[in-house]
């Protein structure tokens, strides 16, 4: 059991185990921003049909904002889960 716990301070596994979470989550807000606005966006551009009938392909900036308001609240879920258990001194600076 020491060993394990002294592998996880040394090696940093907290902080790659937050960074997998926050990685995980701000691939649904880059996966957002194709969708619901990058791609509404060029098919307005690109397209020989007028606005007004493309209206229905509109830019969903709502569920953009959506996707941001979810990341934020999961990283600051995480932030402070991380500091109340006092995690911040788990991990070992490793000395060169």
């Amino acid at each position: 059991m020491r060993e394990f716990v002294l592998f996880i301070r040394e090696q940093g596994v907290v902080g790659l185990a937050i960074g997998f979470i926050l990685g995980g989550a701000i691939s649904s807000v880059v996966a957002s921003l194709v969708k619901d606005i990058i791609q509404p966006a060029i098919s307005l551009i690109v397209s020989s049909e007028s606005i007004t009938t493309l209206a229905w392909h509109g830019i969903s900036y709502g569920l953009f904002l959506e996707a941001i308001i979810n990341f934020i609240i999961l990283a600051a879920v995480i932030f402070f889960l991380f500091k109340k258990i006092n995690m911040t001194k788990l991990d070992v600076e490793k000395k060169n």
